[in-house]
């Protein structure tokens, strides 16, 4: 799945920090994604995230460009344990809704902030505290801090390499990575019923857990969706991207239509990243299906105002997968199963899955606090590491 579906990272997220913790990141390269859109009045526009963006930013007008400004400049300040920074606000309690309010913020900066800042993928995050969210809009302003241009990494050759950076690394601790291997039976123990290994052919491996993806796992999972995802190849970037040679476009849910309840999401690579040959892109067009498509064609109908976005699609093909999930959390059996890729075009909901099964296979947290400064000089126009 990792090359069928791509997504990027988060430059000051959970994920750098998880391939900093693990060594992995020496054995990657990662280039700087050119720009991070949000659709709006038709058409993308550059993410604004700092006061002095929101007032050059052609998203709002000019009394909500200055109430924005406020509201960043606010949300910049605020730190938890310094109450002179709350303004008299308690975020732990204050719904997120209420400090839109307090700052007067309207409908159309509500959906930017928290689906393109926040990343949130639905609006139930309204009603949680504040603290939450402004948490995550201070971590796409650092990210974007860090580099510039956008808050976004993808490594050099595709994400791929991913998975060879950890064979690398597992080889050195003596891992074995074994490719093209069925699994034809996850072995338990008689006695307790838990997972003591897996068998493939006559050969069998034993091991105190079992972790795969859904595909593995069919009586273990259930359906909780379906993802559609439709894959074009362009001969030139997107309008209104600023010539982009690679981008990630969110269409907020509300900013289509008719409207949705879930967002659209589109990726952009080209050859800058290895992944295409000169002069041609890659798009990802991807959401969640809704209101019970019967078959692909409608399903993917309900991609075309992410796919009117792309300008001129020389060929192109659509996916349509189910979202599975776990139907327990492992404990009991031994055998920890990940979720299906949602359709956001990000790892941030991914890793926040990954951490979730640490934590149920251990027992603890992932300790990160201590490669919070080692991840700070990750990433970048190839600034990540590479081993040889």
């Amino acid at each position: 799945m990792v090359d069928r579906v791509p997504k990027f990272i988060l430059a000051g997220g959970e994920f750098v920090r998880v391939l900093v913790h693990t060594g992995v990141a020496k054995y990657l390269d990662f280039k700087l994604v050119d720009g991070s859109f949000v659709f709006a009045s038709g058409r993308p526009h550059k993410v604004p995230a700092t006061p002095k963006e929101a007032m050059t930013s052609g998203l709002m007008s000019l009394f909500e460009k200055n109430r924005c400004r406020q509201f960043f400049s606010y949300v910049h300040a605020y730190e938890p344990e310094d109450p002179s920074t709350h303004g008299g606000l308690d975020l732990t309690t204050l719904p997120m809704s209420g400090l839109y309010s307090h700052f007067g913020l309207q409908p159309d900066t509500i959906a930017f902030v928290g689906h393109a800042l926040a990343l949130y993928r639905d609006e139930s995050y309204l009603s949680r505290p504040a603290v939450e969210t402004v948490v995550k809009v201070q971590l796409y302003a650092t990210s974007l801090a860090r580099h510039g241009r956008s808050p976004y990494l993808y490594p050099l050759y595709g994400l791929g390499e991913l998975p060879q950076a950890f064979a690398r690394l597992s080889a050195v601790h003596g891992g074995t990575y074994m490719l093209a291997t069925p699994v034809d039976e996850v072995l338990t123990d008689p006695a307790t019923g838990r997972a003591v290994g897996i068998r493939s052919g006559d050969a069998a491996a034993t091991a105190r857990f079992v972790v795969g993806d859904p595909s593995y796992f069919p009586d273990k999972v259930s359906v909780v969706g379906r993802t559609v995802r439709r894959y074009c190849l362009l001969g030139g970037p997107p309008p209104n991207t600023r010539g982009a040679t690679s981008c990630q476009v969110i269409l907020p849910a509300r900013s289509v239509t008719p409207p949705r309840a879930t967002d659209i999401y589109v990726l952009v690579l080209s050859d800058a990243h290895k992944v295409c040959p000169p002069g041609k892109y890659l798009a990802l067009v991807s959401t969640t299906v809704e209101g019970g498509a019967a078959d692909a064609e409608a399903a993917a109908a309900q991609l075309q105002p992410g796919v009117d976005l792309l300008g001129e699609v020389l060929d192109s093909f659509v996916v349509v997968d189910d979202a599975l999930a776990p139907k327990a959390d492992g404990t009991a059996d031994g055998v920890f199963v990940s979720r299906s890729y949602d359709a956001s075009t990000h790892f941030e909901s991914t890793v926040v899955d990954v951490l979730d099964m640490y934590k149920r296979m251990f027992g603890k947290e992932l300790d990160l606090s201590a490669t919070a400064a080692a991840a700070s000089g990750a990433g970048g126009d190839g600034g990540g590491g590479s081993g040889s």
